[in-house]
């Protein structure tokens, strides 16, 4: 086979995985348990997307050495040598933290996967998307799709499916529990819809609600795309996550202050930001003495039997993390903290709540310091292109989805990590010259 027909078939098998991985990781919870319950091997099958992120990496370390193209697109830029640094801590750090009886064999893995996987599979859609124009043209599908499945199972679980619906589909104590409650109050249901939980279900909403606003903002208004919105919204609040309700209206926020061009406008929309803000504390100062609203907004209420708070949780988890830190400069090694953390027999799994925290309790300053630059680097390459729809709504989902993560451990999700960073890989290709003309006629 020739050098240029052998590059030809690795691009279009690795494009073809990428697309795969997109298309289904927002079903990823779902379809993991089902497998699994008619298979077994659990823990086999929820590798299935690393499986393919592997075969999709030795195909691009091979288009690196022989396609100029990408090689000149990506290792020119500071931010893929950074993003490599990053790595290289990881991997050296490990070793360390496994030789001296830090972590695990198994929890080492796992910290690996969580701390690296989102980056890796952001180079690899990147280099992709350098030489196929496939993702640029499908990018839209790839994410609706999968999103609509999302919100009309979440739309399903809240109005007609019983609770305990997903028991059929092998849900449970061993896999994914089957129902989540507030302050552990069977009368207050959290819903999860296809993925790992609440919370996960939550963050990854941010994804498809930014890009929709975009939509009806600057691209395209119909009534489907603004139907599919309040949905959307609808169930993000049975979610009961309140990151990621923050995380989403710092999105939108964010996404009509840019495309508003009118200041007349922005203004009338910062006047009515602050009336919804006035009128939610004036609500909130009226309710603050009723179940439903303290269960909703505070995760407890009164007279709870429960003798700790979620927030009480989320700020001691902080400081013991943010102690852990300051005590151990240089961390303890991928898998020593985060939810890799369990599998380390004999310690204590360390939860600090916060992804860049635990990115500091395993890398230390130094690895911090690296992914606040690749996060700091990647919002300015969006917020660069952000004539181009995509881009712009991951550059506001990129902020919103930072705060959910200073309050949890978002990025740890398998389908957030993998649908964010991949579009935004996807966002870094150049754009065609037909859509560079659209969007220079639309804003």
């Amino acid at each position: 086979m020739k050098a240029s027909a052998l590059k030809y078939t690795i691009l279009s098998w690795v494009s073809g995985f990428t697309m795969l991985i997109l298309l289904l990781m927002p079903l990823y919870g779902f379809l993991t348990v089902w497998g699994a319950s008619l298979f077994g091997h659990y823990t086999a099958i929820r590798l299935w997307g690393e499986g393919l992120l592997i075969v999709c990496t030795i195909g691009i370390l091979y288009l690196l050495a022989f396609d100029h193209k990408i090689r000149t697109h990506t290792l020119s830029r500071r931010l893929v040598w950074t993003i490599l640094a990053y790595i290289a801590l990881n991997l050296v750090g490990g070793l360390i933290a496994y030789n001296r009886h830090y972590v695990t064999a198994k929890a080492l893995g796992y910290g690996l996967i969580v701390d690296l996987r989102f980056v890796v599979f952001f180079l690899v859609t990147w280099a992709v998307a350098l030489r196929m124009p496939r993702l640029r043209r499908n990018w839209q599908w790839l994410v609706s799709w999968p999103a609509f499945i999302v919100v009309i199972f979440g739309l399903l679980q809240i109005f007609i499916l019983p609770h305990d619906f997903l028991k059929h589909f092998g849900y449970g104590p061993r896999t994914i529990p089957i129902q989540e409650t507030i302050n552990h109050n069977p009368h207050y249901l959290r819903i999860a819809s296809t993925l790992r939980g609440a919370n996960p279900l939550g963050a990854y909403l941010i994804i498809p609600i930014s890009l929709l606003t975009v939509q009806l903002l600057r691209v395209k208004r119909n009534w489907r795309q603004a139907l599919f919105l309040a949905a959307g919204l609808l169930v993000l609040f049975y979610s009961f996550s309140r990151s990621a309700w923050a995380g989403a209206v710092i999105s939108v926020v964010i996404v009509m202050m840019i495309s508003i061009k009118s200041q007349k406008m922005q203004r009338l929309a910062l006047v009515s930001a602050g009336l919804l803000l006035m009128l939610g504390g004036g609500t909130g100062i009226a309710l603050r003495h009723n179940a439903t609203f303290q269960n909703f907004i505070f995760h407890t209420q009164t007279n709870s039997s429960v003798k700790s708070t979620s927030d009480q949780g989320h700020t001691s988890a902080l400081k013991a993390g943010l102690s852990d830190l300051y005590h151990n400069p240089l961390g303890r090694g991928p898998g020593s903290a985060g939810p890799a953390s369990v599998y380390n027999n004999g310690h204590a799994p360390r939860i600090a709540e916060n992804f860049f925290v635990q990115i500091g309790q395993e890398t230390g300053y130094l690895g911090l310091f690296l992914f606040v630059l690749i996060n700091l680097g990647v919002g300015y390459l969006l917020w660069l292109r952000r004539s181009d729809p995509l881009a712009l709504s991951l550059f506001a989902s990129l902020i919103g989805l930072t705060l959910v993560n200073m309050l949890s451990h978002a990025w740890a999700d398998d389908t957030l990590a993998y649908i964010w960073w991949g579009l935004a890989g996807i966002a870094m290709a150049p754009l065609p010259e037909s859509s560079k003309k659209d969007a220079k006629q639309k804003t």
